[in-house]
């Protein structure tokens, strides 16, 4: 295992071989050149389309907040995204709350 993190699943249980890495978890399998070109952290929703700061998403499930009763519905929209680092990729605004989101969650909304 190593500190590598899956572009597929966004896991870090990264093995290495000879000529490519494979996720442990996911079983994703990418040559190694092609690790060494990735600048930054890709963020990704629930159906592989890239995130970036400004995207609108949706939610695809509904989830529970936690410390609340509240529930965020499928289909529910965000305001304006911002990428940040941590266990929760996205921060945004729902329903009026300021709230914390993995995009796993989520799908991209296309304008």
């Amino acid at each position: 295992m190593s500190d590598l993190i899956c572009p597929m699943c966004e896991m870090n249980e990264v093995m290495t071989f000879a000529d490519h890495y494979e996720c442990a978890t996911c079983g994703h399998e990418w040559p190694i050149a092609e690790a060494a070109d990735e600048g930054g952290r890709v963020v990704k929703d629930a159906y592989g389309n890239v995130l970036a700061d400004g995207d609108i998403v949706a939610m695809i499930k509904d989830l529970k907040l936690q410390g609340t009763s509240q529930v965020l519905k499928v289909g529910t929209k965000s305001k304006p995204i911002r990428l940040v680092d941590g266990d929760h990729e996205i921060a945004c605004k729902m329903d009026g709350l300021s709230i914390g989101l993995k995009a796993c969650f989520v799908k991209k909304v296309m304008n």
